[in-house]
């Protein structure tokens, strides 16, 4: 049996109010709580012999931090950084650092929202942006992600 400190992993990093997920808005966001689209994300991985870290924070800092220690120790990288998407330069020059592929997710639509969602610091670093979809882009991009690494195209080419 493979071990799972074998597998590639995943990190997945929900950014300021995700944890609040089922409680706020469920016109915009669903009713899916955090704890049940991680566990949803956790199954999924192990089904595709992935390993999938889920980190959720409030903090620009804390979530800066969490990216620099996926240097080297992931394979991708799944972000929905929130409201820090739309002005977090420190975010941004985090994901710089790693060679993954990258994508930034969001559940509602930002570009059918107002103006001042319709600016992401991040996506010009992102492999693929997924928006729109609710609570399935997690899944969606988790099937993005395994397709990505599983590839033999170069993360330049994607």
């Amino acid at each position: 049996m493979e071990k799972s400190k074998d597998r590639p992993k995943i990190l997945i990093i929900h950014g300021p109010n995700l944890n609040m997920l089922g409680k706020r808005e469920a016109d915009i966001y669903g009713k899916s709580t955090l704890d049940e689209i991680n566990a949803d994300l956790i199954k999924t991985g192990e089904n595709a012999r992935l390993s999938v870290e889920t980190f959720q924070s409030n903090h620009e800092g804390a979530i800066v931090e969490k990216i620099q220690q996926a240097v080297e120790k992931h394979s991708g990288l799944i972000i929905n950084p929130a409201a820090l998407t739309h002005t977090s330069i420190a975010i941004r020059d985090a994901l710089l650092l790693l060679d993954i592929p990258i994508i930034e997710l969001h559940i509602s639509n930002i570009y059918k929202r107002e103006p001042f969602r319709h600016t992401s610091m991040i996506s010009d670093v992102a492999t693929a942006i997924i928006a729109g979809f609710g609570a399935s882009g997690y899944t969606m991009a988790l099937e993005a992600i395994i397709m990505m690494i599983r590839s033999d195209i170069p993360r330049h080419e994607l």
